[in-house]
């Protein structure tokens, strides 16, 4: 299992932080290989990537989610062995750290070897780096929020 832990400051409050986090269907704007993120039901989100040309889709399930602060998930089944955690960290009124830790099974010679140099790292640090711009421009995102488990 590799994991991956990146973390970023955003200018904008806690809260708005993590309600836009919490509108799943949001991150393909933000998330480079997201194409498509249906909510099942409260807990569970339907996945559908394409990341160099291999497409996966899965379910995640969120296991923990506490306003303002964070949110976990797993993935269902044996398809995409995927567990992480999204924490959000208010450094003053309007200014808000994420810290997200990811554990992964890459899969195959190409996911081995891009995890040994660094892609998943690179590629997480981006998506940071993209939800920052999305967020700090006003992005916001349709549907509702996800509120408590």
């Amino acid at each position: 299992m590799a994991q991956v832990e990146q973390s970023i400051e955003v200018d904008v409050p806690v809260r708005a932080v993590y309600d836009q986090w919490t509108r799943f269907e949001t991150f393909p704007r933000f998330m480079a290989g997201v194409e498509r993120i249906t909510r099942v039901n409260d807990t569970v989100t339907h996945w559908k990537t394409k990341v160099s040309g291999v497409e996966r889709e899965f379910d995640a399930e969120i296991t923990e989610r506490i306003p303002d602060e964070r949110v976990a998930w797993t993935t269902v089944g044996d398809q995409v062995g995927q567990a992480g955690v999204v924490t959000f960290h208010r450094l003053d009124d309007a200014r808000t750290k994420v810290m997200l830790r990811m554990d992964f099974d890459p899969e195959g010679v190409a996911e081995n070897v891009g995890d040994k140099l660094g892609f998943v790292t690179r590629r997480v640090t981006g998506d940071l780096e993209l939800f920052k711009e999305y967020i700090e421009s006003g992005g916001t995102g349709a549907g509702p929020w996800a509120g408590d488990l």
